[in-house]
């Protein structure tokens, strides 16, 4: 067995017709670049600056949002080469079964379901706290019972709420998994249509909002320490790992190099530029917030909104700011039904997964039960369970993924020299060692209970390839 988990397949992509029909390629780098920053834009804005603010960093909540992006970037980096050298739709899955081995690649793929679909669960149920705040600002009420989930995470013990689920959630997932699954061409033209609405929607909240702030609220900017990871440098650090699940999808565009026009081109071009805009942004937004009103009233499940309330004459900002979170969010989920699909796809073409995930519809050329499967899954989870129990383990899966593609780089640079690369890491042992060494230091700030919670998801998932992965696998009937 140990000499399977350790089997390599071969790092290029296979032809788009080996498994039957292939996918349509249509995206060019815009589109690619807009895939990763619906992606990303979205809860960091909307949600999470808020709490790292007023629960860990204070105003330094900056800092915590450029040591987030320093760590990204290093792994945006090894993501370009590997996008320029291995074209297929599997992202960090498949680069870490060119280099580490079927194991591993099992591992890394059953963490992407936590990046991909269960982040998509988190941000739909927050998409539905801008939904209910923008239908009572215009006068129309839907039951909490229909607005929130029947369960919630109190003191480690879920509990009953008396609620029946959260309605617009499902809403809003199945809408969006309909999109994706008539077509790719389809469903990323309007969610370029969303990424210049919400990027245009939140530049206006940033000049608007940037003439009213007041200077003495950034004041101290690191606020003092008050044990554990409240404030001081320490908050700081933990406010990166909260933040860092704001930067959580810029990879995304590796999912769709099977549908990319020219992918040795325009995969790195995504890539880095959506990493680039989306930064600019965290970091501009986080600035206006934390200058609009003091950093510990932005704890709430809308600090954009609880920021705008503070000041009265913008309170014609506050229906632009509940549009711009709807958008916003909608193209998060959406990109993340785009992705999750095409992940499935090549770890059923590699056998880890039942050939029902290999199947292509003949007409939209989308993996379309793929996506039926990841849209519902989506759905339920967001319709049962709060967002403090949706989105522990999303950083932590992600942050594993990262370290496997950052040393994967390393170590094609040494077994497979040869493979054209049209993009090539810079400064490669420092950035690849910088890349692994960031993201377990971020590791290293993730309370005791998302270490357990990983534990039991990594158990399943490995119980999983034993009962079906190992037995199936295309590398063991090939040997």
């Amino acid at each position: 067995m140990l000499k399977q988990l350790l089997a390599k397949k071969a790092p290029q992509a296979e032809p788009d017709d080996a498994h039957g029909p292939a996918l349509r390629r249509t995206l060019g780098p815009w589109g690619l670049t807009a895939l990763g920053i619906g992606a990303v834009i979205g809860g960091g804005i909307f949600v999470i600056t808020g709490v790292a603010a007023a629960d860990h960093a204070g105003p330094a909540i900056i800092l915590s949002f450029i040591l987030a992006a320093i760590c990204s970037l290093f792994t945006a980096l090894c993501y370009a080469e590997f996008a320029s050298m291995i074209p297929i739709s599997g992202s960090a899955y498949s680069y870490a079964y060119a280099t580490l081995g079927e194991g591993a690649a099992w591992f890394i793929g059953w963490n992407l379901v936590l990046e991909y679909g269960v982040s998509a669960s988190a941000v739909a149920v927050s998409w539905t706290g801008y939904f209910v705040s923008l239908l009572d600002h215009v006068g129309i009420h839907i039951p909490p019972a229909l607005t929130n989930a029947p369960l919630d995470y109190v003191d480690g013990h879920l509990v009953p709420t008396g609620a029946l689920f959260n309605m617009p959630a499902v809403g809003i997932t199945l809408a969006l998994t309909w999109l994706c699954y008539v077509g790719i061409k389809e469903s990323t033209g309007i969610n370029m249509a969303m990424v210049a609405l919400k990027v245009a929607l939140i530049l206006i909240v940033i000049i608007v909002g940037a003439q009213h702030i007041d200077t003495a609220n950034w004041h101290p900017f690191i606020p003092e320490n008050q044990g554990g990871f409240k404030y001081g440098w320490s908050g700081v650090l933990r406010g990166a790992a909260l933040v860092f699940f704001a930067y959580i999808g810029f990879e995304a565009t590796s999912t769709a190099a099977q549908e990319s026009k020219n992918p040795q081109r325009d995969m790195p071009i995504g890539t880095l530029a959506s990493l680039a805009i989306c930064t600019v942004l965290y970091i501009a937004m986080a600035a206006v917030l934390t200058g609009l009103v003091p950093f510990a009233q932005l704890g709430t499940d809308e600090p954009v909104v609880t920021a705008i309330r503070s000041h009265p004459e913008l309170g014609w900002l506050r229906g632009v700011v509940e549009v711009g979170a709807l958008i916003g969010l909608s193209s998060v989920v959406l990109v993340m039904i785009i992705a999750q699909p095409r992940i499935f796809m090549i770890m059923g073409r590699d056998g880890l997964l039942p050939k029902v995930f290999t199947t292509i519809h003949p007409k939209y050329r989308t993996p379309h039960l793929n996506t039926v499967i990841t849209g519902v899954g989506i759905a339920i989870l967001a319709a049962v369970f709060p967002l403090n129990i949706l989105g522990d383990l999303v950083s932590m899966g992600t942050l594993v993924a990262f370290c496997a593609v950052c040393g994967g780089v390393l170590i094609l640079r040494f077994t497979a020299p040869e493979l054209p690369r049209t993009f090539r890491v810079p400064w490669v042992w420092f950035t690849c060692i910088a890349g692994i060494v960031s993201c377990i230091g971020l590791l290293c700030f993730m309370n005791w209970y998302n270490w357990a919670l990983m534990g039991v998801w990594t158990v399943v998932g490995m119980a999983l390839y034993a009962a079906y992965g190992y037995r199936h696998s295309r590398l063991r009937h090939q040997a």
